[in-house]
């Protein structure tokens, strides 16, 4: 049967069909440079788990994981989007398949496959009780098109085309039309000059805005589709758009704006501009400037208030406050004493809003009155919800939540029986109810300040009180950003994996995490590497303290905010780690303020201060700075494209690193990577690359690096086992050197 043909004929034979759930320096003594480094050379690159039913590379290569959800206005069916990565040396190298399932509601384990294959779906929408909307390049597509497949079942039918794609899309409350987001189409004349070889970029000055753009959505009467009026540009809303939202009415649009399509932009500057919907020319009613960094809008259900997920003020790290907008630029927080960020909102009626929160390493979910009552529905303590979908026609709720032992699944909730708690409906990874997994728990302590710190352990497998065990910190990046207490384990986050090998992993929050409100997210603005890094060796000196962690067997690794913590682990405090992976990390503050895409954000949430103005602060709190105590092995990772933490940073540290030549150093670059790899072969090698440099210096020989190559077929069942390394495909890292000590 056709991938993109609806596999039902109608609800009834779709719950029929349904299936039910399936089954002194410490880190020199780590270092030992001649004793054992011919033996090092033999060793597997990654040990076995210690239990046959534990979590395995391959595993997590796999995990699939819901993404956006909506449901149908009755509340009776779940459309959302699966993320299915690809699988290493047996697909091309590429990001995750997305695919189109639909859920009924009534039953759990009841979802089926809609749109799935070699495919990647955009937003889901249910037009009415009768077509599932959603966008796809397929066959011969040039670009994006927004498709409709009925529910019922039958084939998928081109609904709205534009030249460039279309991007995201909110369809009007009356189903007739859609306002959707397309880049300015390249002219003509420059695209023949780029192929006669005039491809110069003119930096950030060329980078094409992304504009709002009005069409009509053809009836399911196939006649009617030559009536349907074709994309038209909203030219009153100019800059580059973001995202917009229909009033319920459909006689107004709301669009979140940028003045240009640089990233910093929309970080720093973003505006709520309203448009008349009736007239043809959508004139500009109003336009509001966001006093920070803003995220979801929405209109309530009479159309006379708008609420938003807001910063508190310029200086705010994230957008977590649930405020309504007033006039002249007015904005009201209806939880200014909430100590969390608000993730995600929806309007219950025209006088109370439910909402979503991150709540320390929890979530909670409540509901709050436009006069600022609220009143906590699902306290903290269960799985992680942090978005949800709401029906319009009844109170039933589709909530994206995680736990400990399992990924992001749909749970079914009704706010109205609040007693009730949520039930898990899907189960995407149905194997991982196979496996053995390690015990997580939440870790408090204090810092020497005074203030609380929390963090989650997930202790080793085969944990043994009497043991002391090796430790892997994974450090978050923002550092606007939290761990919660659900699933903590992916490609670049060692967890379960690292669990199964016999480590202790402990992911901190520490101060200027977000979950814990606006004043702890600002505890290390103009700060950088001070207290904020100190809480890492604090948290390490407790579990040293507890009797978990072997104080001489500690290694770091994060990504972003977390790589500059590794690359401040493997400088500043190289005493106190015996090895470091620093992933798009920083590791020079005045190269990073020069080259970083997002420079005023950096100014107004981070430093609070410009380069010129204090080069000794940007300057000492610089790994580099303190590049002469490095004495721990450190492997270097980075994407060759990142525009946020330029490759730069990364090979500044190596050559210091390599040049003093006092630990083993290795850099591993990415092609057509940015700030995080998105490609299978790419999230695969860094995955066992991490492992194994772990192993190797915490509980291995020490001594020089293990060796360059992987033999990745040895960790994928599917894959045809051979006696020497094959050359990978897209997406395989390029090794740019793995010096060590001379």
């Amino acid at each position: 049967m056709n991938r993109h043909t609806a596999r039902i004929e109608d609800l009834t034979a779709f719950r029929a069909a349904a299936r039910p759930f399936g089954p002194g320096c410490r880190a020199a003594a780590r270092w030992r440079p001649v004793a054992v480094a011919v033996v090092a050379l033999f060793l597997p690159t990654v040990s076995p788990a210690q239990d046959t039913n534990a979590i395995e590379p391959h595993h997590v290569a796999t995990l699939q994981s819901v993404g956006t959800v909506e449901l149908s206005p009755d509340g009776s069916l779940a459309a959302y989007l699966l993320a299915v990565p690809r699988r290493p040396l047996d697909e091309d190298s590429g990001s995750s398949w997305t695919e189109l399932h639909v859920l009924d509601m009534s039953e759990p384990g009841s979802s089926r496959p809609y749109v799935t294959g070699e495919v990647n779906v955009g937003r889901p929408t249910f037009r009415g009780n009768g077509e599932i909307l959603y966008t796809a390049r397929r066959g011969t597509d040039k670009a994006s098109v927004l498709y409709g497949i009925p529910i019922g079942g039958g084939e998928s039918r081109k609904l709205v085309e534009h030249a460039v794609g279309i991007g995201s899309y909110v369809l009007s409350p009356d189903g007739n039309r859609i306002a959707f987001l397309a880049r300015e189409e390249t002219a003509k004349d420059l695209e023949k000059l780029r192929d006669q070889g005039f491809n110069q970029e003119i930096y950030e000055e060329d980078r094409s805005l992304t504009r709002l753009w009005i069409a009509d959505v053809p009836t399911l009467e196939a006649d009617r589709h030559d009536e349907a009026k074709g994309p038209v540009l909203v030219e009153a809303v100019e800059g580059s758009v973001l995202s917009a939202v229909w009033s319920p009415t459909g006689e107004r649009l709301a669009a979140v704006a940028t003045p240009t399509a640089l990233i910093d932009d929309s970080y720093t500057s973003k505006s709520v501009v309203v448009v008349d919907a009736t007239k043809d020319d959508y004139p500009v009613v109003s336009s509001t400037r966001a006093i920070g960094k803003l995220g979801q809008v929405e209109f309530s259900p009479n159309g006379e208030q708008v609420a938003a997920v807001s910063a508190a003020d310029p200086n705010d790290p994230a957008a977590g406050r649930l405020i309504l907008f007033g006039g002249a630029g007015d904005f009201r927080d209806l939880m200014p004493d909430l100590e969390g960020h608000v993730a995600s909102f929806a309007w219950e009626d025209d006088e109370h809003l439910l909402y979503s929160a991150s709540v320390g390493v929890w979530s909670t979910f409540g509901r709050v009155s436009t006069s600022g009552k609220a009143t906590t529905l699902i306290e903290p303590g269960g799985p992680i919800s942090l978005s949800f979908s709401r029906a319009r026609e009844v109170s039933g709720l589709a909530l994206v939540s995680e736990s400990p032992d399992h990924p992001r699944e749909i749970y079914r909730y009704d706010p109205a029986d609040p007693q009730t708690a949520p039930v898990r409906m899907t189960n995407s990874n149905p194997w991982l109810d196979d496996l053995a997994l390690a015990r997580q728990e939440t870790i408090r302590h204090r810092a020497p300040d005074g203030l609380e710190l929390e963090g989650l352990l997930i202790y080793p497998l085969d944990y043994d009180e009497a043991t002391r065990y090796p430790l892997i910190m994974i450090v978050h990046g923002g550092p606007e950003s939290h761990y919660s207490n659900g699933w903590l384990t992916s490609y670049s986050n060692l967890g379960q994996l690292a669990a199964a090998r016999g480590f202790a992993a402990f992911y901190p929050n520490y101060r200027g995490s977000t979950g814990r409100g606006v004043e702890f997210s600002k505890h290390g603005q103009a700060a950088a590497a001070g207290k904020e890094f100190e809480d890492l060796v604090t948290a390490v000196d407790h579990l040293i303290e507890i009797g978990l962690v072997d104080r001489d067997r500690v290694g770091i690794t994060g990504g972003s905010y977390g790589g500059y913590a590794s690359a401040w682990g493997t400088t500043f405090y190289s005493d106190r780690f015996a090895a470091s992976i620093p992933f798009v990390g920083i590791s020079n503050n005045i190269s990073k303020m020069g080259t970083t895409d997002i420079p005023e954000e950096m100014h107004l949430v981070h430093h609070l201060k410009r380069l010129w103005e204090d080069w000794e602060y940007f300057e000492k709190s610089s790994p580099i700075y303190y590049v002469q105590r490095n004495r721990t092995p450190t492997l270097i990772l980075h994407g060759k494209e990142d525009p946020r933490v330029h490759p730069s940073q990364s090979l500044e540290l190596y050559r210091h690193l390599k040049t003093l030549g006092q630990a083993p150093v290795r850099l591993v670059l990415y092609p057509g990577e940015g700030h995080g790899n998105r490609r299978s072969a790419a999230r695969f090698d860094y995955m066992l690359r991490t492992l194994r440099w772990m192993e190797h210096y915490l509980k291995g020989p020490g001594g020089e690096p293990p060796p360059r190559e992987i033999d990745y077929a040895a960790y994928l069942p599917w894959a045809e086992k051979t006696d020497e390394n094959e050359e990978a495909g897209d997406g395989t890292p390029e090794i740019e050197s793995t010096g060590g000590a001379e």
